[in-house]
């Protein structure tokens, strides 16, 4: 079967298209497209409470343009959500309809407890018996998860991303103490935590870890030293010298703090970074609900 997932994410939004096969026993994935697109929703939303106009009319077009690739590739189910930026958007919902109606498709915009449980789908391959914390940093938002002996103990969705983080006064301290507290009132000292890194930024620091083929994971102090290496740049010379996408360049150095913090009052040295996100959660829920139906 062919599947589609969209993740309308605060600071791109992306298309996924997979072509699932059983041979032998065996399901496998193969993913047949994907495309980023970098439409910062959450710039609008954080700073007016709502996506203007321009951003608006863009946002249609996407639409417009993933639902031909969908048809295009004749896929047999989709899923298309919205996280922080269309939840807090005061024409949210007005633009969620007229999505339905102008092009066809159904956004469902989901809470940050949501987003956690569709992301920890994709993580259960990663997780044994000892203790994790997963960090998940979006634009808008930071959803923590807590897992001992392969159960799920704890889980916050907090009000902290890199697209917000830009600007200071949109996270309040109140809002940093409380996710340290969450970690620290979860995880006892005589626990040895691992965590999980997901998401486009910690993605990108792990590559520019320079990893081996077999390595699924950086040190703390690796992650340290390329935020001082990135902090070392202007905006200008990360875009141009690093080559790093201009949407990438600013939210790296923000997102790269959220980490460090969840790490730090986790006491962790070491982050696995799976390379898996919120659009492979959605592949198994899709596969999922129709594994059963005949071709």
């Amino acid at each position: 079967m062919k599947l589609a997932a969209v993740d309308i994410g605060s600071n791109a939004i992306r298309l996924q298209i997979t072509n699932v096969t059983l041979y032998e026993g065996m399901v496998n994935f193969k993913k047949l497209e994907y495309l980023r697109f970098p439409l910062r929703l959450g710039k609008d939303v954080f700073h007016d409470q709502k996506i203007s106009e321009k951003n608006r009319r863009k946002f249609l077009k996407l639409m417009k343009a993933f639902k031909l690739l969908i048809d295009l590739y004749e896929v047999d189910d989709f899923m298309v959500v919205a996280t922080s930026a269309m939840r807090e958007s005061l024409n949210g919902k007005e633009i969620v309809e007229e999505v339905r109606q102008d092009v066809g498709l159904k956004i469902h915009v989901i809470d940050g407890n949501r987003e956690a449980e569709l992301i920890n789908l994709a993580l259960w391959n990663f997780i044994d018996d000892k203790s994790y914390l997963h960090i998940d940093v979006g634009g808008g938002s930071t959803e923590l998860n807590i897992y001992l002996k392969k159960v799920k103990v704890a889980s916050r969705s907090f009000k902290i991303g890199s697209v917000r983080s830009l600007d200071d006064d949109k996270t309040p301290a109140t809002v940093w103490k409380s996710m340290n507290k969450f970690i620290t009132d979860h995880i006892s000292k005589k626990d040895l935590i691992t965590c999980i890194g997901t998401g486009g930024n910690i993605n990108k620091i792990f590559e520019m870890s320079k990893p081996s083929k077999t390595k699924r994971y950086l040190d703390i102090a690796k992650i340290k030293e390329i935020q001082l290496y990135l902090e070392s740049f202007s905006y200008e010379d990360r875009v141009n010298k690093l080559n790093l996408n201009p949407d990438r360049a600013d939210v790296i150095i923000p997102a790269s703090r959220i980490y460090l913090a969840a790490m730090i009052a986790a006491e962790s040295k070491k982050m696995i970074v799976p390379d898996v996100g919120l659009k492979d959660g959605l592949m198994n829920v899709l596969y999922e609900r129709n594994k059963s139906k005949k071709p």
